[in-house]
């Protein structure tokens, strides 16, 4: 799927390096070319609930998923997912 920049997304994996987790929030904020066959990526800034920057990854296109209208927002601490 094709998203804008700027689209809000959630994650669709656990990325437990990075102390994400499935369902966290994120803002599109640039697209990655796939190489030989490889999958689209996508970048992806993650804020904390302040609305400041804690981190920016790179991760496929398939990591990630729409938001949905049945959907609410749920703060966490980060340090829970480490």
């Amino acid at each position: 799927m094709k998203y804008e920049l700027y689209t809000r997304v959630a994650l669709a994996i656990d990325i437990p390096e990075h102390r994400f987790k499935k369902g966290d929030i994120a803002s599109v904020v640039d697209y990655l070319t796939a190489q030989d066959n490889d999958e689209p990526g996508l970048a992806l800034e993650f804020f904390n609930t302040l609305g400041e920057t804690v981190d920016v990854l790179f991760v496929p296109e398939s990591s990630v998923e729409p938001l949905a209208a049945d959907e609410i927002w749920h703060a966490r601490h980060l340090a829970e997912a480490a």
